[in-house]
């Protein structure tokens, strides 16, 4: 079938995206779905800074390539062996696939699947077969979705089925966003009701991080950002207190506030200087965890001796350390009891043609979460 898609077939372009135009929104033939596979009509996806990452050159992928990670959609048609699922459900996909047999997967730790990364990083679906084309030339997926498209295949295994009451505008960002903030909190951290949190970039992820540390009961919620307009939203969605990055006494303010420093410090800005501020807030005893996505290049200098004397911790976080099918359930029940205001992050809506637009907003610090939305 031919479907309208935006495609980057080079990183790197220069901003204003709006005049670059690093998104071309092409005509693509898109196979049937294959074994293990379903056909999804994309109803809404999020713009994300792992987009924008892509589109600058910071994480190298095959070009070129069909972008959009954080997306929801209703199930099309269905490849063989796909039992479980039925036309006209409504799912959301999950830029990690899990194939549910490796080591990792063994242990229950799907985000860590290892043919999961690997088909991702060589811009195939689980199945490492590519069903875009152009021309007779394969397209790229991105992480097994390729959402800024009318529809998209995608490997069973990269999508949970949700209520169909639920709103898929939103439920897009719980693929991505919310999965991956309030599971590093809940799940990669594990923080107690009475602990103290610092979440430093405030973005869809750094803000979901806000909510799932004060849907915990978080005693303190610090929130760390260089917009003034952002660190206001996460006061409206929590935080006890606000920190501006610019400020040069920053961290002395946060150690100020917390009585010495948080227990958990959650980096969610992908940049070593914020990595830098995480982990000098992160109190004695404390645990710095990141789920940023700096460019392969960037280091982090840390004083060893200090993770010995002072017993910190330093952790990664990847989608969350999820469970997808059973965390985006719980998310979703959260946000209906009024716990996970995930709504509150929306802002604005798009269409496929105001992509590039949308991504200097993003780029610019002008937005949190921007959702393009198909028509039906």
């Amino acid at each position: 079938m031919k479907i309208r898609a935006a495609v980057l077939n080079r990183p790197g372009a220069e901003p204003p995206y709006a005049v670059s135009q690093p998104l071309r929104i092409e005509t693509l033939e898109l196979d049937e779905p294959g074994r293990g596979e379903l056909l999804v009509k994309i109803a809404a996806a999020g713009l994300c800074h792992s987009d924008l990452s892509v589109i600058n050159g910071d994480r190298p992928r095959p070009m070129p390539m069909a972008l959009g990670h954080e997306s929801a959609g209703v199930v099309a048609a269905l490849g063989e062996d796909v039992t479980d699922l039925a036309v006209g459900d409504h799912v959301v996909m999950v830029f990690m696939p899990s194939c549910g047999h490796c080591l990792s997967c063994a242990e229950g730790r799907p985000a860590l699947c290892e043919p999961g990364a690997v088909a991702n990083g060589a811009g195939t679906l689980l199945s490492g077969k590519r069903r875009l084309h152009c021309d007779g030339a394969e397209i790229n997926h991105h992480l097994g979705v390729s959402g800024f498209a009318e529809y998209a295949v995608v490997s069973r295994r990269s999508v949970v089925k949700i209520d169909k009451d639920l709103p898929l505008d939103e439920a897009a960002l719980f693929g991505c966003a919310v999965l991956t903030g309030v599971g590093a909190v809940v799940n990669t951290a594990r923080l107690q009701a009475g602990q103290s949190a610092a979440v430093i970039g405030l973005g869809g992820v750094g803000l979901s991080s806000v909510l799932g540390a004060v849907a915990s009961g978080a005693r303190q919620v610090v929130a760390i950002d260089l917009s003034d307009d952002k660190l206001g939203l996460a006061r409206q969605l929590g935080a006890s207190h606000t920190v501006n990055a610019r400020d040069t006494d920053a961290a002395e303010q946060v150690r100020a506030l917390t009585g010495g420093g948080v227990d958990f410090a959650f980096e969610m800005a992908g940049a070593v200087r914020a990595m830098e501020l995480a982990f000098k807030i992160t109190r004695r005893g404390g645990t710095t965890v990141t789920a940023g996505l700096p460019p392969p290049s960037a280091a982090l200098p840390v004083p060893l001796v200090q993770l010995v004397a002072e017993e910190r911790t330093l952790k990664g976080s990847y989608i969350g350390t999820c469970v997808p099918a059973r965390d985006i359930p719980r998310y979703v029940a959260l946000y209906r009891a009024g716990r996970l205001p995930v709504d509150r992050l929306m802002s604005g809506k798009l269409t496929l043609d105001q992509i590039n637009e949308g991504f200097d907003r993003l780029h610019e610090g002008k937005a949190v979460r921007q959702v393009i939305e198909f028509s039906a």
